[in-house]
């Protein structure tokens, strides 16, 4: 998997938008890094640095550098 073509989602195992975000990307067979901020504290602390101190998740990186945080499915799929 070349990283720097693939879609970042922060997230961890207990959220449910996380959770619908994965089951959204998982359904369009979009290949993407998963990486729990619960067990990854530079993960936690790059979510922060984002989103203005603040743990929201899903935070989710696209190559081109765009960012959707917390997005509906029809944002994701509309940036998709």
């Amino acid at each position: 998997m070349e990283y720097s073509k693939t879609i970042t989602v922060y997230g961890a195992d207990w959220c449910s938008d996380c959770k619908r975000s994965k089951r959204l990307l998982d359904s369009k067979n979009i290949r993407y890094i998963w990486i729990d901020v619960d067990n990854n504290e530079a993960a936690l602390q790059t979510v922060k640095s984002l989103n203005q101190g603040k743990r929201i998740i899903p935070t989710i990186i696209f190559p081109n550098g765009d960012i959707l945080v917390e997005p509906t499915d029809s944002e994701l799929s509309s940036k998709l």
